[in-house]
C-alpha cells in the first residue's frame, strides 16, 4: 500500500454497526478524503495506517452511520430558539408565566411570537385568549402549538386581524368560538393565516441565525443529513446563502411547498426553484403537499366522522385540503416533471387519497423510481397497508408520537373511538407488508433526538414513563429495524443511499459515535445514551470532548 492509499483517520477499538445489507459488525473504520476506506476488524483496518494517519481509540463506544432525519423543520426549529419558546415547558400556568416573562424581557417587540404549547393542558385542546390578555394586554400575541396546526392568540391579535363574531370560517380552517360565537383565542389550520399574514416578516439574517443554530443542535444529536419539508422562497435563499458561504455542513433535501390555493400555474416557479436550489449540499427536489390537518383539532381527514364527548358520530370527518380529483391531477403532473412528492397525511382518508394520487400518476406516467412518501400516518386503514409496497411509497414515520401519552389518552382516543385507535402508527404492519420505513422527528413539533425516537419505536411507551402499558405493542419494531429507518431508510427516501446511510468502502464518512453500545443489554434505555461525536465527510462537526479527537 502506497502513501496515496493510507487512511487519513482510523477509528478503532469500538463496536461498528455498518448497516450494510448483511447488517455486519466491525471494530474499526478507516477514512480517506472524506470517504470510508475500510471497515471491519481492527487488524484488517490497521493495514490502511500510514505515518500520517490519525488514530482515535474508542473503547466501549458504538460507531454507526450518521442519522438522517427524513422530516425536520430545521430552519424554523432554529428560529423558535430565538423567540418565546414553550416546547420545554409543561402546563397552562407554566406557559402563561413563560409568556409573561418573555414579554417583560422584550418590551421593544411589537409582536410576541413563538410557540410549542401542547393541547392536552387545555379543555378540548383549545386555550383561551383571556389567559394571554392577562399577561400581554397591549401587544398582539401569536403562538403556534406544538404541531404547528393551530395557534393561540390574544384579543389584540384578533382585533388587529379583524376577527370577530361575524367573521366567516376560512377555507381549510376554523376559528374556535365560545358558546356566544365570539372568537375564543385558538385558530386552526388556515384560520391561522388571518393573523399570520400580519406578523412582521422574518429577516434573512434571522433565518440564517436560526439555520446555524439548528444545524449545530442537530449535529450534536448525530444527525448528518435531513429533509426540511416546508420550504418557501425565503427559506430556500437562506439555505443557499449558508451553503455558498461554506457554513452548511449537513446534506439537505428541501421540499418546496405546494400552495393549496393555487394549481398548476405554480409549476414553473417550482421548477425554477428546483433548478436554482440544487447546488452544493442542497437539493430542492421535493414538493410538500398538505392533504389534511391533525386529529386533535378534527381537521385530519378520516373515512368516518369523529366522535363527540358521548362517543356518538359527529357530522365532521375532517378536511381534505385538496379535492381528490385535483390531487390526482397535481401529483400526476409533478411526477411527470420528476419531482418527489412528500405528502402530509394524518387521517386514514388523507392516507388513502395520497396513495390514490400516486396510483393515478403511475397509471398515466408509468412507474419510475420516484420514492414519493407519506409522513405521519397516524391512522391507516388496514386495506391500505399493502399499497405502500405495491406503489413504492415510503412510510415516513415520526415514532415519538406512538405512545399513550396525555394528548393521546385525553384527546385522541376518545374522539377516534376504540376501533380506529387500534390502527394508529402501524409501523410493524407496514414493515411486514414490505414497505420501506424512514424516520423523522418533525422537530420543532417534537424532540429531534433520534435515540429518543428509536426508544419509543421499540417500546411504544412515553420516554418519561417506560413502565407504562405499551401502546399497541404489536406495532413495536426492534432495534436494528429502527436504526435502519433513521439511517439507510432515510438515505433511501433522500435518493442518497448509494453514498450515505451505511458504513461501506466508497461511501461518504458521515458517522455518529455513541457513548455506549446500545445493543448490549446492560446499556440501559436507549434515550440515556448520548452522541459524543459526529462526522460529516470525515470532518468532525460535533465533539463533546470525550471522543479523543
Amino acid at each position: 500500500m502506497g502513501p496515496s492509499e493510507y487512511a487519513d483517520l482510523i477509528l478503532t477499538g469500538a463496536r461498528v454497526y455498518t448497516m450494510d445489507a448483511a447488517r455486519s459488525w466491525g471494530e474499526a473504520v478507516a477514512v480517506k478524503d472524506g470517504r470510508i476506506l475500510a471497515a471491519g476488524s481492527a487488524r484488517s483496518v490497521a493495514e490502511t495506517k500510514g505515518p500520517s494517519t490519525r488514530m482515535v481509540e474508542l473503547p466501549g463506544r458504538l460507531v454507526i452511520p450518521g442519522f438522517q432525519d427524513a422530516h425536520v423543520h430545521a430552519l424554523h426549529g432554529g428560529l423558535y430558539q430565538t423567540r418565546c419558546e414553550l416546547h420545554d415547558v409543561a402546563g397552562r400556568e407554566h406557559y402563561v408565566e413563560t409568556i409573561k416573562s418573555y414579554a417583560a424581557e422584550h418590551p421593544d417587540r411589537e409582536w410576541i411570537l413563538g410557540g410549542g404549547w401542547s393541547m392536552e393542558f387545555f379543555p378540548r385542546g383549545t386555550p383561551d385568549k383571556s389567559l394571554l390578555d392577562e399577561v400581554v394586554p397591549d401587544r398582539p400575541v401569536f403562538l403556534y402549538n406544538r404541531d404547528v396546526h393551530g395557534a393561540w392568540v390574544n384579543s389584540a391579535a384578533l382585533k388587529r386581524a379583524g376577527i370577530s363574531k361575524d367573521s366567516p370560517e376560512p377555507s381549510g380552517g376554523r376559528i374556535e368560538r365560545d358558546p356566544a360565537g365570539e372568537p375564543q383565542g385558538t385558530l386552526h389550520e388556515h384560520a391561522m393565516d388571518l393573523v399570520a399574514r400580519l406578523v412582521p416578516e422574518t429577516t434573512h439574517e434571522e433565518r440564517l441565525a436560526g439555520l446555524r443554530a439548528a444545524q449545530s443542535y442537530l449535529h450534536s444529536l448525530g444527525i448528518t443529513s435531513w429533509q426540511d419539508p416546508w420550504i418557501l422562497e425565503e427559506d430556500l435563499r437562506a439555505y443557499l446563502a449558508l451553503d455558498e458561504a461554506g457554513g452548511l455542513s449537513a446534506r439537505v433535501l428541501l421540499d418546496l411547498l405546494w400552495e393549496r390555493d393555487q394549481g398548476e400555474e405554480q409549476l414553473e416557479r417550482l421548477k425554477e426553484q428546483r433548478q436554482r436550489g440544487t447546488a452544493g449540499r442542497v437539493r430542492a427536489t421535493g414538493i410538500k403537499i398538505f392533504q389534511d390537518g391533525i386529529a386533535e383539532n378534527f381537521t385530519a381527514a378520516m373515512l368516518e366522522p369523529y366522535l363527540d364527548d358521548a362517543g356518538k358520530p359527529t357530522g365532521n370527518a375532517g378536511i381534505s385540503m385538496i379535492e381528490p380529483q385535483d390531487l390526482n391531477r397535481f401529483v400526476t403532473t409533478l411526477d411527470a416533471e420528476g419531482f418527489q412528492v412528500h405528502f402530509h397525511a394524518i387521517g386514514d382518508r388523507a392516507v388513502r387519497e395520497s396513495l390514490d394520487a400516486v396510483e393515478a400518476a403511475q397509471s398515466t406516467n408509468g412507474t419510475r423510481d420516484a420514492r414519493h412518501h407519506i409522513c405521519h400516518l397516524q391512522v391507516v386503514d388496514r386495506d391500505d397497508i399493502a399499497r405502500f409496497s405495491k406503489l413504492g411509497v415510503i412510510a415516513n414515520c415520526q415514532p415519538l408520537w406512538a405512545c399513550n401519552e396525555e394528548q393521546m389518552s385525553r384527546l385522541t382516543i376518545p374522539f377516534l373511538g376504540p376501533e380506529r385507535s387500534r390502527r394508529q402508527y402501524p409501523f410493524a404492519s407496514l414493515r411486514r407488508a414490505g414497505a420501506t420505513l424512514a424516520f423523522g422527528s418533525d422537530w420543532s413539533v417534537s424532540s429531534p433526538n433520534p435515540l429518543l425516537e428509536i426508544q419509543v419505536a421499540i417500546e411504544r411507551t412515553p420516554v418519561e414513563d417506560r413502565d407504562a402499558e405499551p401502546f399497541l405493542p404489536e406495532e413495536r419494531l426492534d432495534l436494528p429495524a429502527s436504526l435502519a429507518a433513521f439511517t439507510i431508510g432515510s438515505a433511501f427516501v433522500n435518493h442518497h443511499e448509494d453514498a450515505t446511510g451505511s458504513i461501506e468502502p466508497g461511501k461518504l464518512a458521515d458517522l455518529a459515535i455513541l457513548d455506549r453500545d446500545v445493543f448490549e443489554p446492560e446499556a440501559g434505555p436507549l434515550g440515556a445514551a448520548a452522541v459524543i461525536a459526529t462526522l460529516v465527510g470525515g470532518e468532525v462537526v460535533f465533539d463533546d470532548g470525550s471522543a479523543g479527537f
